[in-house]
């Protein structure tokens, strides 16, 4: 999760870095879903936050560059 806040960083720089690093998040997050079912933990209140910040931040990076 480190590198994915330093690669939304470096997306003011070189801002495709940024959308592939909060393209990398959500996947990550809905890996973290998967784990959170499997080991039957419904505790997931910081998880919805978290997804929805990393989808809101994939969807303003791909909507500035114009890809969506």
């Amino acid at each position: 999760m480190a590198a994915g806040s330093l690669g939304l960083l470096a997306g003011f720089a070189v801002p495709l870095i940024g959308t592939l690093a909060a393209a990398g998040l959500v996947l990550y997050f809905i890996g973290a879903f998967g784990a959170h079912v499997r080991a039957r933990n419904w505790a997931l209140g910081p998880w919805v936050m978290f997804f929805t910040l990393a989808v809101a931040t994939l969807l303003l990076s791909m909507a500035r560059q114009g890809l969506w």
